[in-house]
This record gives structure tokens, sequence and C-alpha cells, in this order.
């Protein structure tokens, strides 16, 4: 059974890790920023999800578990704010990169 976790927790936080990878190539190589900004909070928050998820059969207890639930929340919740701060002063800025 400890196999089984194991290699669900190596799949999932390796697949995280490829999507914070193409979160950072879509952050170097899109060519505005209203673009790079969307690219780099889908693939962080699906890698952090990912990886969080990954991490859950690992937790030695439900508070553990429950802790890395709320860290993830509170990362969606702060990437959100941020990208809709970001994303209103592109805007007002005239929309330049």
């Amino acid at each position: 059974m400890m196999l089984l976790g194991d290699i669900a927790t190596g799949l999932l936080v390796s697949a995280g890790v490829v999507f914070f990878l193409a979160g950072t190539v879509g952050l170097l190589r899109f060519p505005d920023s209203m673009t790079r900004l969307h690219a780099l909070t889908k693939a962080d928050s699906l890698g952090l999800g990912l990886v969080v998820l990954g991490l859950l059969p690992q937790a030695a207890s439900v508070l553990e578990a429950l802790k890395l639930v709320a860290v993830w929340l509170l990362t969606q919740l702060a990437g959100a704010t941020v990208t809709q701060l970001v994303a209103r002063a592109i805007w007002r800025g005239g929309g330049r990169s």
C-alpha cells in the first residue's frame, strides 16, 4: 500500500513540475503582458494543485492534509487577486507590455 502512495506522489508531483515549467515557458515566450499573465496563472494553479494532491498521501495526519489544502486554497485566492490587480493596471496603462 505504501508503494502505491509513493508512486502516486511521484507521478503527481512530476506532473505538477511539468505545468510549472510550461507556465515559465509561457511567461518567457508570449508576446504581451496579458497572455503572459494568463499562461502563468493557469499553469501555476494547476501545477500547485497537482503537487498538493501528490503530497496528500504522504501526510501523516488529517491535520497535515488540511494544512496542505489550506495553503493551496490561499494561494489560489492570492493568485486571483494579484492577477486582477496586475491586469487592471495593464488595462489602465493603455494595454502596453
